[in-house]
């Protein structure tokens, strides 16, 4: 009896330790041992399959390696390819060059107001300032050169010349974006985009005219304002010029007739004043225009 109790007592002791073993060794990877005992690797079990022999159903992937095992090699990601680099502007007119296309880029400029003169074919001073300042007003490099951006930009905004045009018999200028600001009451409305002056009253233009502006030193401000002052026969006390049919609208600058404008062009500017060249024009907007009356300059 006591010979069988024994018996029973040892088969129960070895069922324990063999337990004990089999959690011991199903904990999770990368788990931490118990504190103050080094981790003991278990023998290799005797059921481990033999290489290459596949993998009962419901096994571990091959990934989920023992300690030490070395890891699979993984297909390294391929680097994503650069996106090509932008072919550079090529310039396709300069100074010096003269045809066809020289004569259409001087009569499209003339529609947005950089260039004054008769279209020639002839790529001369004037065409290079005209072109240099149009590329500086857009954020282009001014190199006075007509490259592959700066006339797309330019065909972008302006129409194909009509021979009139080219002949220098007329200049058809984009009409101006009138901003919502000057559709009520009396608004003179000067956009810097066109370069226009419109003289609007309930809506409705009555008149418009070339203007130019202040230089990047001293510019031309923008917002909304009211005529403040009138002086027919103004001459500037700072720089002794005369500024005939001066409407003021913001500090010293104004509305004004600049005989500068009218014999220059856009080769000049302003100290900040709006200048129109067009003297009957300004004369008889200066007639029209009451003290309090609405300024909005804008692009």
């Amino acid at each position: 009896m006591r010979r069988n109790q024994r018996t029973t007592l040892i088969a129960r002791t070895l069922a324990a330790t063999a337990v004990i073993a089999v959690a011991v060794g199903c904990g999770p990877q990368g788990g931490k041992a118990d504190a103050g005992a080094p981790a003991t690797p278990a023998p290799p079990s005797s059921s481990t399959p033999a290489k290459g022999t596949p993998s009962p159903a419901g096994s571990a992937s091959t990934d989920d390696k023992p300690s030490g095992s070395p890891a699979a090699p993984r297909a390294s990601a391929s680097p994503a390819a650069k996106p090509a680099p932008k072919p550079a502007a090529k310039v396709l007119m300069s100074t010096g060059s003269k045809g066809a296309q020289v004569k259409e880029l001087q009569a499209r400029l003339a529609q947005i107001g950089w260039f004054d003169d008769t279209p020639t074919g002839t790529y001369g001073a004037a065409t290079t300032a005209a072109v240099k300042g149009f590329q500086g007003k857009r954020g282009l490099p001014a190199t006075g050169s007509t490259d592959t951006v700066t006339w797309e930009k330019l065909l972008g905004m302006t129409t194909r010349p009509t021979a009139d045009e080219l002949a220098g018999r007329a200049v058809n200028k984009p009409t101006a974006k009138l901003d919502p600001r000057c559709m009520t009451g009396r608004a003179i409305c000067i956009s810097k985009t066109s370069r226009t002056l419109s003289w609007v009253v309930d809506g409705k233009v009555q008149s418009t005219m070339d203007v130019r502006f202040g230089s990047q030193y001293t510019p031309t401000r923008e917002g909304v304002f009211k005529v403040f002052e009138k002086s027919r026969d103004h001459v500037s006390t700072i720089y002794h010029t005369a500024m005939p049919f001066a409407m003021f609208f913001s500090g010293g600058q104004a509305v004004h007739y600049s005989s500068d404008f009218a014999a220059r062009g856009y080769n000049g500017a302003s100290h900040g004043c709006v200048n129109v060249r067009d003297k009957a024009k300004v004369s008889a907007l200066f007639d029209q225009v009451h003290i309090g009356d609405k300024v909005v300059v804008y692009w």
